[in-house]
């Protein structure tokens, strides 16, 4: 049972001593700050930052494979880079375009992030780094990285004496 409630940090839980994952966290981010001192606009690299954070993706490993899925609504494939850097390391970036603002509109809210976003995990060792396979589909990204075929030891009969 954990002491820290599950809803502080936005109810999912994350192992900070994965050492695959290669996240930022922001222990801030979900935090309802009240005071008008700490409540003030955030500065334009601290919503990049936030956009950078921000981006959800799972990683599920099935059998055959490491799967990782993340969703980017409103963004087209030629927006998003997928990448295996040196050292096995996935990296998945791109760029959400602030929206125009016209000299005549009037906005009431502007809640939707935008900015650079960058996630980067690595891959363990069973990844087969040449086979990499990444496809966009309804503002769903999906990256499938194969893994190698698990050997089955030899198993070898010893015949009992005595």
């Amino acid at each position: 049972m954990s002491i820290i409630p599950s809803t502080l940090f936005g109810g999912r839980r994350s192992n900070i001593f994965d050492p695959f994952s290669l996240d930022i966290w922001d222990p801030f981010q979900d935090f309802p700050f009240t005071s008008a001192a700490i409540s003030a606009p955030r500065s334009e690299l601290a919503s990049e930052t936030s956009a950078f954070a921000n981006t959800r993706i799972d990683w599920k490993e099935t059998p055959e494979a490491h799967v990782f899925k993340a969703d980017l609504p409103g963004l087209k494939k030629e927006e998003v880079k997928v990448e295996i850097e040196e050292g096995r390391v996935l990296q998945i970036s791109g760029e959400r375009s602030r929206e125009k603002e016209e000299k005549d509109d009037t906005w009431h809210r502007l809640e939707r992030s935008s900015g650079k976003f960058l996630r980067r995990f690595r891959l363990p060792e069973n990844a087969k780094l040449d086979q990499v396979k990444a496809d966009m589909e309804n503002g769903v990204l999906t990256v499938t990285v194969p893994k190698e075929a698990v050997k089955k030891p030899d198993v070898k009969a010893i015949e009992i004496s005595g």
